[in-house]
């Protein structure tokens, strides 16, 4: 049996990682008797932890929320998770949590022993996003909080949006997720003044107070935030998330070659030369454009729409071709 001050950290980690235990579960990880645990469960309350007692055949635990932050405990592995979610925080641009990640960072990484603190200093990750012209609006961690309360609270938001004028009724809508996207925050609601599914950039929303009454939340199109997010950027009318427009080609390049170059298509070999390439995009000279910029010979596979897209784009660039310089 562990000494009584190194079970009580260990009973304490154990009721962090879940929201309720029984007794008998904490007697077989402790190793102890159930009248053992009961005395350190006391031992933990005298020491200011708030643990409530839950109704059951064996009795069990629930650490609540307290007026103060109690001591997290964390196993090697979690520790070093918490830090590199703090350092892509901290060096993630427009999160509007940037700030308080590094401090954050920093205090963590204070306490941790030398063995680990070792481990994260060896780690230096920075989140890299691509120059976007204008920069973007960084988002107000405060909107982003109070939207996210919203969401938990099932709570109709109220707000302006971008350049509308404030003297206009507010947008009214129910809130489903807070996600990023490209680099952007984005609020996914159900617009109850368009009567549809919308997504809005969280930069360009001025809240009004107070929300708005409780609802109950609609089924999402498409089942998940994941699928009806990218169905919505890759402009699908479908809920499957799937391109609009999806085409294959036969390309005169290695296989190994295209697939360096290709996020979500799938990429056959044909031979050591010769692959095929199957891909999607929003429109059809949209697709022809992207397959258009591997510098190899093209036979389009199919459908009749992707052959049409190549010649209307042909005509184009001959046209452009055919212009003297300005």
């Amino acid at each position: 049996m562990p000494k009584t001050s190194a079970r009580l950290l260990v009973l304490l980690s154990l009721l962090q990682t879940r929201r309720d235990w029984s007794g008998t579960a904490l007697a077989e990880r402790l190793d102890v008797s159930l009248r053992t645990v009961r005395r350190d469960v006391d031992r933990l309350r005298e020491l200011g932890y708030p643990i409530a007692a839950v109704k059951g055949p064996d009795g069990g635990y629930r650490l609540g929320a307290g007026t103060d932050l109690p001591p997290l405990l964390f196993d090697d592995e979690q520790a070093v998770a918490l830090t590199i979610a703090l350092q892509v925080a901290a060096t993630t641009p427009g999160n509007g949590f940037a700030e308080p990640a590094a401090r954050a960072l920093n205090t963590v990484r204070q306490v941790l022993p030398a063995r680990l603190r070792n481990r994260v200093d060896a780690l230096r990750i920075t989140a890299v996003e691509r120059p976007i012209t204008p920069p973007r609006t960084p988002v107000d961690g405060d909107v982003l909080l109070a939207i996210s309360g919203a969401v938990r609270a099932h709570e109709t938001l109220r707000f302006d949006y971008g350049t509308e004028a404030t003297d206009k009724p507010p947008r009214r809508a129910e809130p489903h997720s807070v996600i990023t996207w490209d680099g952007r925050w984005y609020l996914v609601a159900f617009d109850l003044d368009r009567d549809d599914w919308r997504t809005f950039r969280a930069e360009r929303i001025i809240l009004r107070t107070p929300n708005g009454p409780r609802f109950t939340p609609r089924p999402l199109p498409g089942g998940d935030v994941t699928t009806f997010v990218t169905s919505r950027f890759r402009g699908s009318a479908g809920p499957s998330g799937n391109w609009p427009c999806r085409g294959t080609v036969i390309l005169d390049l290695p296989a190994a070659t295209v697939a360096l170059y290709t996020r979500d298509g799938i990429v056959e070999e044909l031979g050591p030369d010769r692959c095929t390439l199957t891909l999607g995009s929003w429109s059809w000279p949209s697709l022809a454009a992207t397959i258009g910029r591997f510098d190899a010979d093209i036979e389009v596979v199919g459908p009749p729409e992707l052959t049409r897209a190549f010649a209307h784009l042909a005509r184009r660039f001959t046209k452009a071709a055919a212009r003297p310089p300005a």
